[in-house]
């Protein structure tokens, strides 16, 4: 709940669960968009705007010459009361000037391909009230980029067509691509607007609008220009009266079967449907609670109780709703990403399951063969793909060369959770030529033997055009031409070699091997192992720095993040992955890892990515040097890879180190220092501005990032220490000594396991004993029962 509109940055919400989806901030911006944010843009969105978030879905009151907005923008009046409510699927807005109330509920019903505003209006006062309320969208021109850039075309195409209270907009529809949007009220209108000059003046701005200013519509039909909706309706309320107004903005794409009238000649059949199916607040009231079933069926795979409120917050609401929605959109729409040259990441998407396949298996699943489609037949892969063609994105290419490596994590995952091995064998094409068509296994196989057959003069993997860190460009040629790195073969470089994608080798190859043994895939399993086991070698003779571990060796064969550079000595990267790989655990580097994190990275926002930050650009380094220190690659907080140092504390046994860089970034933990922090305090955010910022603290980039994935693994299957397996439930909690305990209810595999963890002895790690239904059990992994009940599980932690 905000009860300021002047938060410290717009705080929003998504809206949309399959086709259609909404951004919606606290106070009405946002844009809306039908499955793909860049093809299939539905109302238009100004990016570096000033004010920032100018444009939305606006509704403005006249009451007697009194002009305000329920959202306060856009007209910004001072209002008497104002709330916003961001919830799981749905934000409902409040405002109230003059003994006059009117409340906003924004939400995309399910299996719906619109979203429903209901604006319920209540008179406070005394007397009878007489006021005009007028909505407003802007419509776009169905491609964004397009939109930005070819205005010179688009202010001669649009059309637009009234019937009753329904402004539909057509533009494109003259070119036979059969579909359309809208704007409806279930009720009837005292007049409209379509062109947005007539609206607001050519001279005004949202805040000042001409036809609500003087409170009539003009009924101006948009031929060429800005196409907008807006409906005027004359409102009576008697003393305490309520009225509803149910306001859908609608897209409808029609089948190209279905017949073509003519150029501007539309098929409405599929709209009236829409608008007949909620048309009154009890249709609404219905939807609404379907989207309440929906989110609690999905936030109920995994709930904690423990006496920290923000913890359970975390846990049980923010954090798997944000891995929702980051499934969703990857990172192509926010308010930070366009939604136009993103699409959907390789890397990004398979990362995400990580955080959803608990709550939406079949949507995680055909997510993954998505992405696998896109992978090349050596094994590497398109970077990003347009998620309405599913093909990949020729402008950004691939060649990063960790991206092969989270499609074994994500199939990892997957089967961890689900058991369905059968997913191995769904044929999967590559480059989405069904001609070349192989198993999933094939694919993941390919995945595995990138790295092998791609490492460079350490016997490193090669980082391609970069890996996990993008901005970390080290194939710059070598400035010496004498160089002994130069090859005959590699005359032009590229031979720089990356430590991070050795660690995700040694990580996710083990998880190949696995994989291998459990589908009777020995001989498999054997070569894999061989070159697991030599990738370890290879990192303990090449990759290690004396307290830490190497980053990588650029396109020179230098060094880069070690003791012996003048810059950027330590990263956070390998460090995480190496641990997590289980490198250096047994003989104590781990810790010494460990602790130079904590020295050189750690400050109280988080974990810096590296130490010192580059104070001037460096050729041989590319991007990372090119911002300014404390900021984004250049020694920012990524939040991302943060969990991966609280997995590594927990596999050593520090619960109390995990957890309290657990809370230097989760949302909750920052509410007190939004004026800092400023992003949304329920929702992570990708970056936060280091110690060597000039703000140090600030956050960017909020809602789409694998921060969200990641720190749910983190925390649910690290601290707490629950996590799926192959053949069962782990229990392997990691805490703070200090607490006494949690509870934790998990659904798996068709029954529930009702866990309650007991820390008597004041221990991070170790369990004592563990009971499951009354029964003690060896080890710390929980059966599998399919049966539908309830299982009692104890565990005693010393």
């Amino acid at each position: 709940m905000i009860t300021s509109p002047r938060v410290p940055y717009p705080w929003i919400n998504y809206l949309g669960y399959d086709g259609f989806f909404s951004l919606v901030s606290n106070t009405a911006g946002g844009y809306s968009f039908y499955k793909d944010a860049r093809l299939r843009r539905i109302t238009r969105y100004r990016y570096n705007n000033i004010p920032v978030d100018s444009g939305g879905k606006y509704f403005y009151i006249n009451d007697n010459g009194d002009v305000w907005s329920p959202g306060w923008k856009p007209v910004k009046a001072e209002l008497d009361k104002y709330e916003c409510r961001h919830g799981l699927g749905y934000t409902k807005i409040t405002g109230a000037k003059n003994n006059l109330e009117a409340e906003v509920l924004y939400f995309v019903p399910l299996d719906f391909s619109g979203e429903v505003q209901r604006v319920r209006l209540t008179n406070k006062s005394n007397s009878t009230k007489n006021f005009k309320l007028f909505s407003f969208v802007e419509f776009c021109l169905w491609n964004a980029l397009d939109d930005m850039t070819n205005f010179q075309r688009n202010f001669s195409t649009g059309e637009v067509e009234v019937k009753g209270s329904v402004i539909y907009h057509k533009t494109e529809y003259r070119e036979r691509r059969n579909h359309f949007s809208f704007y409806s009220v279930n009720s009837e209108i005292k007049g409209y607007d379509t062109q947005m000059e007539d609206f607001l003046g050519l001279y005004n701005d949202f805040s000042s609008s001409d036809v609500v200013i003087e409170g009539k519509s003009k009924n101006s039909e948009a031929h060429g220009w800005q196409p907008i909706g807006s409906h005027s309706i004359e409102v009576e309320l008697k003393e305490g009266e309520t009225k509803d107004y149910i306001f859908i903005l609608g897209y409808v794409e029609n089948d190209p079967k279905d017949k073509w009238e003519g150029p501007g000649i539309i098929n409405k059949t599929k709209a009236e449907e829409m608008i007949a199916k909620i048309k009154t607040s009890e249709d609404v009231d219905k939807e609404l609670a379907a989207i309440n079933k929906y989110w609690d069926n999905l936030l109920s795979v995994y709930e904690i109780e423990h006496p920290d409120e923000k913890l359970s917050r975390m846990v049980n609401i923010w954090n798997p709703y944000q891995c929702i929605i980051t499934y969703h959109m990857a990172r192509s729409a926010s308010y930070f990403e366009s939604g136009i040259g993103r699409g959907v990441g390789f890397r990004d998407s398979n990362q995400d399951q990580l955080g959803c396949t608990h709550q939406i298996p079949e949507k995680s699943k055909q997510r993954i063969l998505d992405i696998a489609a896109t992978q090349m037949e050596d094994g590497s892969a398109y970077h990003q793909y347009q998620p309405l063609t599913k093909r990949g994105n020729d402008e950004v290419g691939g060649n990063f060369n960790d991206d092969p490596l989270w499609l074994i994590a994500s199939v990892a995952a997957y089967i961890k959770e689900t058991g369905d091995y059968l997913i191995l064998d769904e044929s999967v094409p590559f480059d989405n030529y069904e001609s070349k068509a192989k198993s999933l296994f094939e694919h993941l196989k390919r995945s595995f033997y990138h790295v092998v057959n791609n490492l460079g003069p350490h016997n490193l993997p090669l980082i391609g055009r970069a890996d996990w860190n993008d901005c970390l460009n080290l194939n710059c040629f070598s400035e010496n031409p004498d160089d002994s790195f130069q090859t005959t073969e590699n005359k032009e470089g590229k031979i720089a070699e990356s430590v991070l994608i050795a660690g995700m080798f040694v990580c996710y190859g083990r998880e190949f091997e696995e994989i291998c043994k459990r589908i009777g895939k020995e001989e498999e399993a054997k070569e894999a192992d061989k070159y697991i086991n030599n990738m370890i070698d290879i990192i303990n003779k090449h990759g290690w720095d004396g307290k830490w571990f190497l980053r990588a060796y650029d396109d020179n064969g230098d060094k880069v993040g070690s003791s012996e550079n003048e810059e950027g000595q330590i990263f956070i990267e390998s460090q995480g992955f190496c641990i997590m790989a289980g490198i250096g655990v047994d003989d104590g580097r781990a810790k010494q890892t460990l602790d130079s994190v904590k020295e050189r990275l750690s400050s109280k926002y988080g974990i810096v990515l590296q130490n010192p930050a580059y104070s001037k650009y460096y050729l041989n380094l590319g991007e990372i040097s090119s911002y300014p220190p404390g900021y984004k690659e250049n020694a920012g907080v990524f939040c991302h890879n943060n969990p991966w140092i609280m997995i590594a504390e927990t596999i050593i046994g520090r619960g109390d180190m995990a957890f309290d860089y657990y809370k230097r970034i989760a949302p909750a933990y920052l509410e007190e220092i939004s004026e800092i922090h400023k992003t949304e305090p329920y929702v992570y955010s990708q970056m936060v501005s280091g110690k060597d910022a000039y703000k140090s603290g600030e956050a960017k980039n909020s809602w789409l990032t694998g921060t969200a994935a990641w720190n749910y693994v983190a925390i649910t299957q690290f601290i707490l220490g629950i996590r799926p397996d192959y053949d069962g439930l782990i229990v392997d909690p990691c805490i703070p000594s200090d607490w006494d305990g949690f509870r934790v209810k998990r659904k798996f595999r068709g029954a529930i396991y009702d866990i309650k963890v007991s820390n008597p002895d004041k221990v991070s790690k170790g369990i004592k004993n563990l009971k499951v239904d009354g029964k003690e059990i060896e080890g710390n992994k929980i059966p599998i029962f399919s049966d539908g009940k309830t299982h009692e599980v104890e565990v005693t932690l010393g």
